[in-house]
């Protein structure tokens, strides 16, 4: 932990970014948060998309020039690509790589094509990273609010010799300086992300708030207590983990949830679920998990759109979508219009 470098506004130079012609590959949940604050920011920003595309009407709306990518390659000095990792080795091969030139930055907020070598960059051209530490539309709300999300920075290739004070400065430039910036590579924050995910924040918890319901509601009890019960309450104890770690939250609960906690959580994510978690980890990092998932992209999706379909008629989701819609408390707090951003 003595090592730890965290990098805030103070440190860096803000505007080293603002020197910089900025293209940015997409407009989904990173495209829009990110594009959003750099051009708060006073960054000289371009959208490069599918002209009169869904994406492209969206940033248009906003205020964005749009260019094509192959046009919004030529124009940038920067170009973050934030389209889905499924799909980016193709528009990079097809419509980036034929339009650069030596000394411009490849940017990523993933590190998932350049350490699994589906995008192979030439040595000329400056590899970086700025990964905000949170979903694109968070990146933006806390950016209006005067706050921001802790992001990674990481250096794949530095010809130019300043590719860390450029990461550093287009991250303060989406808000991350406000809330802390850290040093990783690019191996690193791929492994631990697609980790974190599988396993534990998306995954994990997915699967365990589904099975807790699915063993309440068979045991008889009415389907809306199951949802507060374990789902709805997991925001509220999320926010005090959050805030100060575990200790915070046990400070928060009852003496009665704490003893439950600490002799009955580790029944349900014992040795098994950790020996589970060490061979997802494996998968991870043997490339065996970015070999089946770009195959299934590739595909049809097949297995993955069933499995949507399969996840999205739980009855875990009708029953929340029925109480959200019908319960006061949270209205008019979204951070996502699907219309809009």
């Amino acid at each position: 932990m003595s090592n730890l470098k965290i990098y805030l506004d103070r440190d860096i130079d803000t505007n080293l970014i603002k020197s910089k012609k900025i293209a940015i590959i997409g407009f989904g949940s990173q495209g829009y948060g990110q594009s959003m604050n750099l051009k708060d920011s006073g960054c000289d920003v371009v959208l490069g998309l599918r002209q009169g595309g869904k994406s492209d009407i969206k940033a248009k709306n906003y205020g964005f020039r749009t260019m094509t990518v192959e046009d919004a390659v030529k124009y940038a000095d920067i170009i973050q690509i934030l389209i889905p990792d499924e799909v980016q080795s193709q528009v990079y091969e097809t419509q980036i790589k034929p339009n650069m030139r030596p000394g411009q930055y490849l940017m990523f907020s993933h590190g998932f094509n350049i350490h699994y070598k589906k995008i192979v960059p030439p040595d000329n051209i400056n590899v970086i990273m700025v990964a905000p530490k949170g979903p694109g539309h968070t990146v933006r709300s806390q950016y209006t609010e005067g706050k921001g999300v802790p992001s990674l920075i990481a250096i794949y290739q530095d010809p130019s010799g300043d590719s860390r004070e450029i990461a550093l400065s287009y991250a303060s430039a989406i808000g991350a300086g406000r809330a802390g910036i850290i040093e990783t590579t690019f191996r690193e924050e791929t492994e631990t992300d697609l980790f974190g995910e599988q396993t534990v924040i998306c995954g994990g918890v997915s699967a365990l708030m589904k099975a807790g319901f699915e063993v309440l509601t068979e045991a008889g009890y009415s389907p809306y207590m199951a949802y507060f019960e374990v789902l709805h309450e997991m925001k509220l104890i999320v926010d005090l983990v959050h805030q100060g770690g575990l200790a915070d939250m046990r400070y928060s609960i009852s003496n009665t949830a704490e003893y439950g906690d600490m002799t009955r959580g580790p029944r349900v994510i014992g040795e098994e679920s950790k020996n589970a978690m060490r061979q997802i980890l494996k998968d991870i990092q043997s490339g065996e998990f970015a070999k089946e998932f770009t195959n299934e992209m590739s595909s049809g999706c097949k297995n993955f759109n069933r499995l949507r379909q399969e996840n999205a008629s739980h009855p875990i989701e009708k029953i929340g979508e029925e109480i959200r819609s019908s319960f006061v408390w949270g209205r008019n707090e979204n951070i996502i219009d699907r219309e809009r951003n």
